[in-house]
């Protein structure tokens, strides 16, 4: 958090993480980055800002296992490296939450720069390349609006006609794995932070 300033009058501009790393978010460092902080950071930031059903909130990190899910779901011989990539696709949000992409477009371009420079020490990290190839890169935005879909129908209040229009159109899924992504319900933090956790340990390096 940029709060606060040092004995050179310059605001503080890096957060301590609980790991005892100190992330410095003007010139973010893989060496600073590690899986336990943003899991635990992610398990703690919610989804549409809160306003989803259930008696917790809808976790990015939740939301991040669930759009892995889907994109093993349409391409199930996608690479391990590209879903370890599914799986930190808003991994930045660890340290700058969740905005709704409407707010995000109201900030512009310095917000996107500044998540681009954290996604890629989070990239460098893990052995992912930055940017992601483009293929890569449409294929978690399809899982990621394949995701949005349904928890905007099922969690947040949309209707099917809403969601179509801004989601849309859905990808053709199994239906039994269809059917559990619309019954989805939201977990308490320490169960979202465990999948989280257990999901990254199905798609480390080897």
């Amino acid at each position: 958090m940029t709060t606060g300033a040092g004995k050179t009058g310059l605001p503080r501009a890096w957060q301590r993480m609980l790991s005892g790393r100190r992330l410095d978010l003007l010139h973010p460092s893989a060496d600073d980055i590690a899986i336990e902080d943003i899991a635990h950071g992610l398990a703690r930031v919610a989804r549409w800002n809160g306003q989803t059903r259930g008696q917790h909130a809808f976790s990015v990190a939740q939301h991040a296992v669930l759009v892995t899910d889907i994109a093993v779901a349409i391409d199930p011989g996608l690479a391990v490296s590209w879903r370890r990539a599914a799986l930190l696709h808003d991994a930045p949000e660890y340290v700058i939450g969740d905005l709704i992409s409407p707010f995000k477009a109201a900030i512009g371009l310095d917000y996107k720069a500044f998540e681009e420079r954290l996604q890629a020490a989070i990239h460098a990290r893990f052995s992912l390349p930055h940017p992601l190839p483009d293929a890569v890169r449409s294929a978690i935005k399809r899982a990621d609006r394949v995701a949005a879909y349904y928890e905007a129908t099922g969690l947040a209040g949309f209707s099917l006609e809403e969601a179509e229009r801004y989601f849309g159109p859905l990808e053709a899924l199994p239906e039994e794995f269809a059917a559990s992504l619309r019954s989805a319900e939201p977990l308490a933090v320490a169960d979202a932070q465990h999948l989280f956790l257990t999901a990254f340990a199905t798609v480390a390096e080897a």
